[in-house]
């Protein structure tokens, strides 16, 4: 019989990936769905007759207790939070409540279906369960690069809610025998990421500028340094980490370090334009306290699990360009269509 995941925050950009990954794979995927009206579902369309859902919420305990039981799943993977770090200083409490209180109610979730209730665990196999950790626990790094033995030192609300998740997964490992671990993952981007993050704001405006759509792009700090990997390459060390023989944590990321600036001058590159005509500071979007230096030690992902990125940052950036381009060609295109029409 195949094996059943159970995949929250599988509308995002890694859960899609993840998806994909495990359907390929041979998986039965459930995805939870808050509400049937998810704006992002539309993501998912081309694999919406491979893909089962069950309606659950990270805020109701209730709610995720019901879909563990319904799905029985032998993998959980937590990729379910509100990822965009400048807004949990706008919304500490919100981000605080999904991002690490959710952890919690999906670990309870666990125990209680599968009946835990203390470090000896049950007789049966157990269900795996990955939690989506974050370089940004790291914030005001102690040592570069980064490994598993870094201590934590979160610069934003969202980096301490991602530090509370990571220790309560590894707290109910060690007090209930919960198998659970946590992917420490260094940036990771796609052609599918959210259009408020840096990466993705420059691929957009980049195809916005190329078609004269647009004609200035606006940044915050140029220098700000990120460890930016693919992520499709990173959903296959999540579940790499669940077909270990004991559960451990792992950090994921290139190893390499670039800058929003090196961001932004392979985007215009790739368009054939020169970043400096259209790329002006906004002082308004620099972080109240900025993560400087996020780079990864992945080197026990790479010997234990055997993972290696496949994608390099310039490949990365090209590809989201390329995407972006097509996608607004085609919008553009559309819309003259409808124009031409409408006389």
């Amino acid at each position: 019989m195949s094996r059943r995941a159970l995949i929250t925050g599988i509308t995002g950009q890694d859960g899609s990936y993840l998806a994909e990954h495990l359907l390929a794979q041979g998986y039965q995927v459930w995805g939870l769905i808050r509400g049937q009206a998810n704006p992002r579902k539309s993501r998912l369309s081309r694999l919406a007759t491979d893909l089962s859902f069950v309606d659950g919420d990270l805020m109701d305990q209730g709610s995720l207790v019901s879909a563990v039981d319904l799905v029985q799943p032998h993998e959980v993977y937590n990729l379910g939070a509100i990822s965009f770090v400048p807004m949990s200083w706008q919304q500490a409490e919100l981000v605080t409540e999904v991002n690490g209180m959710g952890v919690l109610r999906m670990l309870e979730a666990i125990r209680i279906v599968s009946g835990l209730h203390g470090s000896g665990g049950s007789g049966g196999e157990r269900i795996r369960f990955y939690q989506a950790s974050s370089s940004e626990m790291f914030g005001k790094v102690a040592e570069t690069p980064q490994s598993e033995r870094t201590t934590f030192h979160p610069r934003s609300p969202y980096g301490v809610a991602k530090t509370y998740g990571h220790y309560i997964t590894q707290n109910y490992r060690e007090s209930y025998g919960v198998w659970g671990v946590s992917g420490i993952l260094f940036n990771h981007e796609s052609p599918r990421r959210g259009a408020e993050f840096v990466t993705r704001k420059i691929s957009l405006a980049v195809a916005q500028i190329k078609l004269g759509l647009q004609d200035k792009l606006y940044l915050g700090n140029l220098e700000a340094v990120r460890d930016w990997g693919f992520a499709g390459d990173y959903v296959r060390a999540m579940h790499l980490m669940l077909q270990q023989d004991e559960p451990s944590d792992y950090v994921v990321g290139t190893g390499r370090m670039h800058s929003v600036r090196d961001a932004v001058r392979i985007a215009f590159d790739a368009a054939g334009l020169h970043w400096e005509d259209h790329v002006e500071i906004d002082p308004t979007l620099v972080r109240p306290a900025e993560v400087e230096t996020l780079c990864a030690d992945s080197g026990r992902a790479r010997r234990e699990l055997g993972w290696e990125p496949s994608v390099d940052f310039t490949e990365l950036m090209t590809m989201m360009v390329e995407a972006d381009l097509r996608q607004a060609s085609r919008e553009r295109d559309y819309a003259e269509v409808l124009s031409a029409s409408s006389w």
